[in-house]
């Protein structure tokens, strides 16, 4: 397999993309009506955790991504069930992801269009983008974030100038305990998004400089959830615990209240801005983590195919997965997160982290074929 580099910078974008994917515009935590805030602050410090057991595995392993380590943990013949299964995680999830993508588009600015001509069309995009290699996805961040950080202040600025903004909307603080905010970070908030900055065991091998390895994993977590707790405690401050549990789509909603000297509205569409940059990151990173999975299992040196095959295959899937919005997110909650979520991004990682250690204080490192 071709093997290219990218700078700690350029890897913290791809990631930080990643992690905001569709969280910044889903209602996150809203069982926990006034504390979802808390809800993040709590998932962020377990994430930083989680990420603190992804990066030793890297240390331990530096040249191997999470599907060459694996079979130097536990050895070759356990290691093809898990890895396929990972595999399988990595598709479903870009699917997933899609399938958010292709509905906020269909339900706010194309009504009339085919979920598939949608979803197909950007599929197109994104496998166009990664067939040139990770250095020009590495590239994409450094343009595009920036962007969307700044479309995300500009928003946040729009709406605080709104009128009903209320910071009183968050509280009392804790009024309803800490089980409400408990049941919200576990399983849910704790493995979407955090959790699964596990992707990044993928790309940790391309990074040309190794030793900031820890950083970048810290720094897209600390980042990611300081922005969704502002984003949090301001879209509750305008639409109040009651709205932001009910609706789809609260950043969008609470946008769309705003207007300047009854002229200047539809500030919208910068919403809709930064759900494309940040499913493009988002499937992106899934995609690429599972081309070079099968890549790096079948020994394939060119990704371009499998990246073919990931696109016809993702797409249909994406349309598939459920018969319509409600359903989606209800299989994501209830089965994904506990079943998949929970195993894949937490228990097999500290499993084998575990293992890891036994063997480096052993020294049973060689492996044999």
């Amino acid at each position: 397999m071709q093997k290219q580099n990218i700078s700690a910078l350029q890897l913290f974008y791809i990631i930080f993309g990643f992690e905001l994917g569709t969280t910044m515009i889903i209602g996150i935590g809203a069982e926990a009506k006034q504390d979802a805030w808390l809800v993040i602050l709590i998932s962020m410090l377990t994430g930083m955790i989680l990420m603190g057991v992804y990066t030793q595995l890297s240390v331990y392993y530096p040249d191997d991504t999470l599907v060459q380590m694996i079979p130097k943990i536990i050895g070759k013949y356990l290691s093809y069930p898990l890895i396929i299964i990972y595999i399988l995680h990595f598709i479903y999830s870009a699917a997933r992801a899609c399938r958010d993508f292709g509905v906020l588009i269909v339900s706010t600015i194309l009504v009339d269009t085919p979920l598939v001509v949608i979803i197909g069309s950007f599929m197109v995009l994104m496998m166009y983008c990664l067939r040139g290699g990770l250095e020009t996805f590495g590239r994409m961040g450094e343009v595009i974030l920036p962007i969307y950080i700044l479309a995300t202040v500009v928003v946040w600025f729009l709406i605080f100038s709104t009128g009903q903004f209320n910071i009183k909307n968050l509280t009392p603080v804790l009024g309803y305990g800490l089980k409400p905010i408990l049941k919200e970070v576990f399983p849910v908030t704790i493995n979407f998004p955090f959790g699964e900055a596990f992707i990044i065991m993928m790309f940790f091998p391309f990074l040309n400089n190794r030793k900031n390895v820890r950083k970048v994993g810290m720094a897209v977590i600390l980042i990611t959830g300081l922005l969704l707790t502002a984003n949090i405690v301001i879209t509750l401050s305008v639409l109040g615990p009651g709205i932001y549990k009910k609706d789809l789509f609260p950043l969008l909603t609470a946008t769309r209240l705003v207007s300047i000297a009854d002229f200047l509205e539809r500030f919208d569409a910068l919403i809709i801005l930064m759900m494309v940059v940040g499913v493009f990151f988002k499937i992106g990173g899934w995609a690429f983590g599972a081309a070079v999975a099968i890549s790096q299992l079948l020994k394939i040196n060119d990704m371009k195919s499998v990246l073919l095959a990931l696109g016809t295959i993702i797409t249909p899937l994406s349309l598939l997965i459920a018969s319509n919005f409600t359903r989606h997110l209800e299989l994501g909650l209830e089965y994904f997160v506990p079943y998949f979520h929970v195993p894949l991004q937490i228990i097999f990682p500290i499993i084998l982290l575990f293992i890891a250690f036994i063997r480096k204080k052993l020294n049973l490192d060689n492996y044999s074929d």
